[in-house]
């Protein structure tokens, strides 16, 4: 999600360090480079959606096919010029994550909430400046990027840190996106979506090279200056009074540059003048009011580390090295056939809530364009809830003793304060028997099961009583006649 500030640093105080490339000279040049490598960007594509969705009236959304063409179009520019494109989503919001998650919704909810007061007050479309991304865009746009032939991930850990590592080991031109964190990571180059001319493809490129020699600090040394600024990992509320040191002994403190600027150059200066060690590093997180956890800018640290790299803040034989297969031991999933199948579609983005339930039984939805005053509509995560229950139960089944695990959901909505997630009963969907087995649903063949799993899908909606009238329409029919019956009922 970025360190505060660093992108604005970065073009006020050293504006060299931004410099204006065109893509198809860099990919030319990497063909020379690496003839068995072609040129390949990876794209971080929760930084793009606003760069693809320009629609003026986007209140009320639903101008999928200008969109669709715009990411066509988008596309097409680049496979002219000779250059691959690979699409990165969000997969899931890690746990340290959560609460830096949690403030943002907050403050969408205080834009959405402006929003409505615009629409009220002035009976018109608000302005792009008050633009936010339409409801569920990001998981509409991974489909229509695979419809349209892209390679797509969606994420098993932070994004940002993926792409990196894409990006350094399939050797890519580079990153294109808006996060400053790939300032930090020491991987490919880092385009800006925001400025990018797609006619020309013209952009900018963030260098980290120019970006060090300004602080005086070296590539190793960004993750740990990352953290000592806060990021996702430090939060800011820790740093305050290291900050005040820092700005008391600083020598490149500028009145002509806003607070923020003159902590970044202080942290730098102080940073520079450490030797580069992991006893420096345990100075620091003991000088700072980390509390119990005094590992925090360890991990910090280590969270900028692709795979193969060090830190020399860091003892080698300290790495905290993550392997997935934990995730398998602890799953509510155990069946292993299909946890395999359900992580393997993830990451190819043909599901994306489903592998989060069944690995770890939690599940989140972000904000909504809802109007919070409209207290006769409930929300959409309340509507939708009772179906939801149907699938929590088809998906992980009777757990041990035939109770079946509780899913921990983090929905924005009226009233909700986050400070927990709410636990929810799985419910088995209205079908004469027991569940099919999500064995059977997924693996069986035959138009018996064809039915079964088309009936196992209706009730979850409870509408398997028009089963047969739904079966004789074409399945985007069905689907939007479903949508409207259950929200009849709901409603």
């Amino acid at each position: 999600m970025g360190i505060k500030g660093l992108q604005g640093f970065v073009a006020r105080v050293c504006p060299h360090a931004c410099r204006t490339v065109d893509l198809r000279e860099m990919a030319e040049k990497h063909r020379m480079d690496h003839p068995d490598f072609p040129p390949v960007i990876v794209v971080d594509a929760m930084s793009c959606v606003r760069y693809w969705y320009t629609p003026e009236s986007w209140v009320c959304g639903g101008q999928w096919r200008e969109y669709l063409a715009n990411l066509e179009n988008f596309i097409q520019v680049f496979l002219a010029a000779g250059i691959q494109l690979v699409f990165y989503f969000d997969g899931v919001v890690e746990e340290k994550k959560r609460d830096e998650w949690i403030k943002r919704r907050f403050q969408n909810n205080k834009e959405i909430a402006r929003i409505f007061q615009f629409l009220k007050t002035h009976r018109k479309q608000p302005g792009r400046e008050m633009f936010t991304i339409p409801t569920a865009l990001p998981t509409f746009t991974r489909f229509a990027l695979k419809s349209l032939g892209q390679k797509t991930v969606c994420t098993l850990q932070e994004a940002d840190f993926e792409v990196a590592a894409y990006g350094l080991q399939h050797h890519c031109i580079g990153i294109l996106g808006q996060d400053s964190d790939y300032l930090i990571y020491n991987t490919c180059p880092y385009f800006s979506i925001e400025k990018l001319n797609l006619d020309s493809l013209v952009t900018v490129m963030y260098s980290r090279e120019d970006l060090c020699h300004v602080l005086g600090l070296s590539l190793t040394d960004l993750p740990l200056f990352a953290c000592l600024l806060g990021n996702d990992v430090v939060p800011e509320s820790l740093l305050e009074g290291f900050w005040q040191k820092c700005l008391a002994t600083s020598p490149r403190r500028n009145s002509s540059y806003n607070r923020r600027t003159n902590i970044l150059l202080a942290v730098a200066d102080y940073l520079s003048k450490m030797p580069c060690s992991s006893t420096s590093l345990k100075h620091l997180e003991e000088m700072l009011p980390l509390g119990s956890d005094k590992t925090l800018l360890h991990r910090g640290v280590e969270s900028y580390l692709l795979p193969g790299q060090h830190s020399p803040w860091i003892p080698p034989n300290l790495r905290n090295c993550q392997m997935f297969s934990l995730q398998q031991q602890t799953a509510l999933c155990q069946d292993k056939e299909i946890f395999q199948v359900a992580k393997e579609q993830h990451i190819q983005s043909e599901n994306y809530t489903i592998f989060n339930i069944l690995s770890n039984g939690e599940l989140e939805c972000s904000n909504s364009l809802e109007d919070d005053c409209d207290t006769e509509i409930p929300g959409q995560a309340l509507i939708y809830r009772p179906a939801r229950q149907h699938i929590y139960s088809v998906l992980l089944g009777p757990g041990e003793g035939g109770a079946c695990p509780l899913v921990k959901e983090w929905f924005v909505y009226f009233g909700n304060t986050l400070q927990q997630p709410d636990l929810i009963q799985p419910v088995q969907p209205p079908l004469p028997g027991e569940t099919p087995d999500l064995k059977t649903l997924w693996f069986a063949k035959g138009p018996d099961v064809e039915k079964q799993r088309y009936r196992t899908f209706l009730a979850c909606f409870h509408l398997q009583d028009g089963m047969e009238e739904l079966q004789a329409l074409e399945a985007p029919a069905a689907a939007f006649c479903c949508l409207l019956a259950y929200l009849m009922t709901q409603v």
